[in-house]
């Protein structure tokens, strides 16, 4: 496909810092940590514009561009740490941006971000005040100027805004601490689903006499979750998980409570649901079961060969879809693999042509980056456990120096299949690289979530452990040249890791991670919210013992082996004192860091690129010498 460079010119006076090709036998570290062109795209209800968001190292700015000509009508800068954190279309010419404060490359929010609206031009910019506790319901595509927004504030509250004014008029209310709603195809309210002063999730049915409750479970069990209905409004489809496995799709019946199941994977619950552009009918399910796919539920409708076909169109690429212009001609998609960090494209229904918009980093090469391939393993008490691992493309794959790298969270996060710069780079250093979706991940129900919690330094490391075991008995890693690398819940997970097995790794790295449990409940942006204390409240040990035994910085003494600790001095979520707690208790044991980072005017994960080529390079360093292959 030949792709337009029109909007290049234009573009690239909105955004800094591009680094000229390199030739050389590796890959420049820079090339993998440079910030991508955009980190999101949404298509406008007529298809004729496009939203992107454009990071830009300490912000994330919003350009709306025309697609006609890729020429941008407008830009929007919120100023230092001021991230556009998604944007929401509301009528066709105007727009909300959700705007965040992001302090580091691995924050994630805490509190409530601000709420803009604006025209695509910029005019008509307004705040929307308390914006950023409104939950969108229903743009209400018949009436442009309102949509129907919740906001919970001791009891659920359902409204409907003026997208110009932001003013609001409430028109219904539930009996929830917490909830949000779900309407028909005409607006009318049907369900809300929340939760209680005591934790239980709830979801209630509103018909004529009021709310009637259909639900009730503690929290992180059973679900019961409607997401849309049919063309009749007769059939709500709905996620349901009766023991905490991974959720099911139905079809059920408003009136009787007649299910039909539509779609279900033994391993993880959906991750997104498609629907049609007219009739908002459902279309299809998309699982990331491994390998991302989309299980089709309604083959005949008209739109289904289309994106059955666009996906024929990408091979050994998924494509995710990201919109639907009003009228059902325009469809804006995203091919990406493992290896190719994605494009953008605009398919014409009418015309039967995909036209590339832009790329997320189109100075890598895919034929120079390592597949990543998903694998599977019962654990040592039974529990089936997934991860992947990602071989270097040089070399036969056997006998690996190999990095274990767990991801942040750890709750609700997961490691998916797609273009990791981390995950990359390493590859292209010679180094297989192991991630592992250890109990307490999300995306494969409740039940499996749960087994995490109270257990971060357990259970959670002895499914790292036995992921490691696997990597050795297939002869892809080298059993005397392992080492284990995090950030965040990740840097906490890489030090106890060599806390609970001090033999079986040769190095560690901690970047921004937490050392001390006790610390984390009383340090640290987490423990200010409300809602954070809760979240600490039911995902750590309960007693200050057992918190001190899941803490590498009380068990320094089966530290072993060479350490390296990164953090920025200006983390607010793991704040500098975890750093301390840990370094302080190594250097009293005799046993200091070997090499320590920090960079005074970071935070929570580095987001200047000069810093993280500094960074990676220490990284690549410090695993050379300890199992690369000149390693003793």
């Amino acid at each position: 496909m030949n792709r337009s460079l029109a909007w290049v010119a234009a573009f690239a006076l909105l955004v800094a810092g591009v680094f000229p090709p390199r030739a050389a036998a590796e890959v420049p570290v820079e090339d993998f940590f440079r910030d991508p062109a955009f980190s999101s795209v949404s298509l406008s209800p007529t298809g004729e514009y496009i939203a992107v968001s454009v990071p830009r190292e300490d912000r994330t700015i919003l350009v709306v561009l025309r697609v006609s000509d890729m020429q941008p009508t407008g830009s929007w800068d919120h100023g230092a740490k001021k991230h556009v954190d998604r944007v929401v279309w509301v009528n066709d010419r105007r727009f909300f941006m959700y705007v965040t404060e992001k302090l580091g490359r691995y924050d994630f929010r805490v509190g409530t971000p601000d709420l803009y609206a604006s025209d695509i031009d910029g005019r008509g910019r307004r705040l929307i005040p308390n914006g950023g506790t409104y939950e969108i319901i229903d743009t209400l595509p018949d009436e442009p100027d309102h949509i129907l927004v919740a906001r919970s504030i001791e009891s659920a509250y359902l409204s409907k805004m003026d997208v110009r004014s932001g003013d609001v008029r409430t028109v219904a209310l539930a009996p929830l601490r917490y909830a949000s709603f779900l309407v028909d195809h005409d607006g009318a309210l049907r369900y809300a689903t929340g939760v209680e002063e005591n934790q239980e999730s709830v979801t209630l049915r509103r018909d004529e006499n009021g709310w009637k409750e259909i639900h009730r479970a503690p929290m992180g069990e059973a679900r019961h979750t409607p997401h849309g209905f049919d063309r009749e409004n007769r059939l709500v489809y709905t996620s349901i998980s009766a023991e905490g496995e991974p959720a099911r799709l139905y079809a059920v019946d408003a009136e009787t409570g007649e299910r039909t199941l539509l779609s279900e994977n033994a391993n993880v619950e959906s991750v997104r649901r498609l629907y049609s552009s007219d009739d908002r009918e459902l279309l299809g399910v998309v699982y990331e079961d491994g390998l991302p796919h989309i299980e089709f539920v309604d083959r005949a409708h008209p739109e289904v060969a289309t994106y059955a076909a666009l996906i024929k169109a990408f091979p050994e690429h998924a494509v995710s879809f990201r919109g639907i212009s009003r009228d059902g001609r325009h469809v804006l998609l995203m091919a990406y693999s493992d290896i190719d960090p994605g494009s953008y494209y605009l398919f014409d229904r009418e015309t039967n042509q995909a036209r590339f918009l832009l790329a997320a980093r189109d100075w890598i090469e895919p034929a120079r980056m390592s597949p990543m391939r998903p694998f599977s393993f019962v654990a040592r008490d039974g529990t089936p456990v997934h991860g992947f691992i990602t071989v270097p493309r040089q070399g036969n794959g056997r006998n690996l120096p190999m990095v274990m790298l767990p991801h942040g969270g750890p709750h609700g996060i997961r490691d998916v299949w797609g273009f990791s710069p981390d995950v990359q780079f390493l590859a292209s250093r010679g180094y297989a690289v192991l991630q592992v979706n250890f109990r307490g991940s999300g995306g494969y129900g409740n039940a499996f979530e749960r087994k995490g919690y109270r257990n971060w330094g357990t259970d959670m490391i002895d499914d790292m452990t036995d992921a490691v075991e696997w990597a050795v008995k297939e002869g892809i890693a080298d059993r005397n040249r392992i080492c284990s690398f995090g950030a965040s819940y990740g840097g906490y997970a890489a030090l106890q890791s060599v806390v609970r097995e001090p033999d079986l790794y040769r190095c560690t790295i901690g970047y921004v991670g937490v050392y001390s449990l006790p610390l984390m409940t009383r340090d640290g942006d987490i423990p200010r919210q409300k809602s954070g204390r809760e979240y600490l409240q039911r995902v750590l040990p309960e007693s200050v013992a057992e918190q001190q035994a899941q803490s590498a910085a009380f068990n320094v003494d089966r530290i072993r082996v060479p350490v390296m600790l990164v953090h920025g001095e200006r983390d607010e979520r793991v704040p500098m004192s975890q750093y301390r707690a840990l370094r302080n208790a190594l250097v009293a044991a005799g046993r200091p860091p070997e090499v320590e980072l920090l960079e005074p005017k970071e935070g929570h994960g580095f987001q200047e690129l000069k810093n993280n080529v500094r960074l990676y390079t220490a990284i690549e360093a410090f695993l050379d010498r300890h199992i690369g292959n000149a390693a003793p």
